[in-house]
């Protein structure tokens, strides 16, 4: 168990160009192959390689978990493709509506799922039924863009310095998990933004601190 530090095309925003669960990930094919391959081998996940609508903001746009994927409308058939090669026993699901930032309007794990509640009923039925856990809207520091503002595992979930105590309850009692606090390269409370990972292991963008390494390793159970 333990965290990594990379980068993507540059940035330290690795979480806004993938996307990681239990069983896979996905990455922007611009990607060089050796940070490709430093991903499978530290999380331990098959990898593939794609856009989505031919974005490289895969973090931003698709939110999953062990049991599903949820993209934006305008997924090609040739990404749909690559995904299922990684996720055939997965639901794969096209939402048909004009919102597309999945991933950062859903805070998922294998549990539970927090969404923007901005939502309507029929968005929160499909995120329900592709994710296969219960779905309950809420915000976190006021804000409801929960996907970005904190990352969740089976194990634990770190978020936004400024959450509220009864946002910080309701992450607890959906996801199933304990909740921490804590920023992403060097001062953000962003923190998704700048951090994947499974429940074993967690990459982080490569200005993260060693202060903000040891609170993410205690808050999501991956250093011992």
């Amino acid at each position: 168990m333990a965290i990594f530090r990379l980068s993507l095309f540059g940035s330290a925003s690795i979480g806004v160009y993938s996307l990681a669960t239990d069983s896979m990930a996905l990455i922007p094919p611009q990607a060089p192959e050796t940070k490709v391959s430093h991903i499978e081998e530290w999380l331990g996940v098959k990898v593939a390689k794609t856009t989505i609508g031919g974005s490289v903001v895969i973090g931003a746009l698709v939110c999953a978990n062990s049991n599903g994927v949820l993209m934006p409308h305008y997924v090609r058939e040739e990404e749909l493709e690559v995904i299922k090669s990684v996720s055939s026993d997965m639901n794969l699901t096209v939402a048909e509506t004009k919102r597309t930032a999945y991933g950062n309007m859903v805070l998922a794990n294998d549990h539970g799922a927090i969404v923007d509640p901005r939502l309507g009923s029929q968005a929160v039925k499909t995120i329900s039924d592709t994710l296969g856990v219960e779905v309950a809207p809420g915000e976190i520091a006021g804000l409801p863009y929960d996907g970005s503002l904190a990352l969740a595992t089976n194990k634990g979930v770190l978020a936004h310095p400024l959450i509220k105590d009864e946002e910080q309850q309701l992450l607890k009692d959906v996801l199933k998990a304990p909740v921490d606090v804590g920023t992403i390269n060097c001062g953000i409370p962003y923190v998704a933004t700048g951090l994947i990972g499974t429940s074993n292991n967690v990459v982080a963008g490569f200005l993260t601190t060693g202060p903000e390494m040891f609170i993410i390793g205690q808050a999501l159970d991956v250093v011992k």
